[in-house]
């Protein structure tokens, strides 16, 4: 298949568009988030403002609703992040990350793991866990009780990478408490996540129907929903995404299968033959994006998203990565919801001039935002700073 040039803004409408974020989509949180191949949960109001920001006529209670079913849920996945996933995806997807989360535990531990047995800690683990959920403070004094000698915040970070774990949902606003109890993934779904016949959704899932199964899940299956979700990318951008590494012979297997590219330095991308791929000069919407979107954090090269010299802004050193917002689709600020008695207000902090077009479309979302997510709030505001 012949290679293309695609520019930076046609990288960028390729991603938004994949993203859900050229228009908000008639289509539910469960198959979004599929198409998505999860949204990074790490505090538990993001997930709900990502999909408010994609989707037409969004409402919390359809995503609780959802965890509830247990067709959602809350669950270490990706660089070793929380994600809120499908429920078949995370089963037919751990394995492939698994590998993964066992590399990022030991590279975190290190020196900590030396003559360290792990077995009888996961056993123990599972046994702790088996019909009673419980948080992970209370998982740690439970193993800090057995094996005395050992960190108890070790033993916590290798549990959490090593079992496969879904934390239980509650009736809080979002979905569970600051502290949520987590249960093993096997009880909680009846299924132990693992590579069973028709559990693997299509790698290009049509937002508006179910995924089709995929009998044999493997690490070509995560690069496919990558590219659906992501592309057109490089080995090292799903690598990134991932976690995984030595993804670029997975690549070079599924070459013949894939459509070649080039970026405007003249690298080589690669996509799915059929994914969208809308002309670069297609309207953009002002976009808030919650904060640990996945949108910001999925390629080694995120210029399709964000400027290079504005990747520090967004991401602390303690690895909170802040809300931002789109204008023609690239970020150009941040965003933080702040609550008082009297008002909720969100406070826009950009990195541009704004005209006055985009500080009114800015002002539109921001202020359908404080809708959705302060409905109860005696007054909403919207102020605007530079950086």
């Amino acid at each position: 298949m012949a290679e293309v040039t695609m520019s930076q803004r046609a990288l960028n409408r390729a991603l938004l568009a994949r993203q859900l974020l050229l228009r908000r989509e008639p289509t539910t949180a469960l198959r979004a988030t599929s198409a998505l191949v999860g949204l990074q949960a790490q505090v538990a109001q993001p997930p709900f403002i990502g999909l408010w920001t994609r989707l037409e006529s969004f409402t919390p209670e359809q995503l609780r609703s959802q965890l509830r079913a247990r067709k959602l849920v809350r669950v270490t996945m990706m660089r070793s992040t929380l994600h809120l996933m499908r429920a078949t995806d995370y089963v037919a997807l751990r394995p492939g990350i698994q590998p993964a989360l066992e590399s990022a535990m030991r590279s975190a531990l290190r020196k900590r793991l030396d003559g360290v047995e792990l077995d009888p800690i996961v056993a123990a683990a599972r046994e702790c866990l088996s019909g009673a959920p419980m948080t992970f403070a209370r998982l740690r004094e439970q193993l800090a009780a057995r094996f005395p000698e050992a960190d108890p915040r070790m033993m916590g970070y290798a549990v959490r990478n090593l079992i496969p774990l879904v934390q239980v949902p509650d009736d809080s606003p979002w979905g569970f408490p600051a502290s949520a109890d987590s249960c093993l993934a096997s009880e909680w779904l009846g299924a132990e996540p693992s590579a069973e016949p028709g559990l693997s959704p299509d790698p290009n899932p049509d937002p508006n129907s179910d995924p089709n199964p995929d009998p044999n899940p493997d690490p070509s299956t995560l690069v496919r929903r990558y590219l659906a979700a992501f592309g057109p990318a490089t080995p090292a951008d799903a690598q990134v995404w991932s976690g995984l590494s030595g993804l670029r012979a997975v690549f070079d297997q599924l070459r013949p299968k894939l459509r070649r590219v080039r970026d405007e330095r003249g690298r080589e991308l690669f996509d799915l033959p059929r994914a969208p791929r809308p002309d670069p000069d297609v309207d953009a919407p002002a976009r808030l994006i919650p904060a640990f979107d996945n949108l910001v954090l999925s390629h080694a090269d995120r210029t399709r998203i964000i400027a290079d010299e504005h990747r520090k802004a967004i991401v602390s050193k303690n690895l909170q990565v802040s809300a931002t917002f789109l204008i023609d689709g690239f970020v150009a600020g941040t965003w933080k919801l702040e609550r008082s008695k009297q008002a909720a207000t969100v406070a826009l902090s950009a990195f541009i001039e704004l005209d006055k077009r985009q500080r009114a479309a800015l002002t539109d979302e921001a202020e359908a935002l404080l809708r959705f997510a302060e409905p109860d709030a005696p007054r909403h505001a919207v102020k605007f700073s530079a950086r």
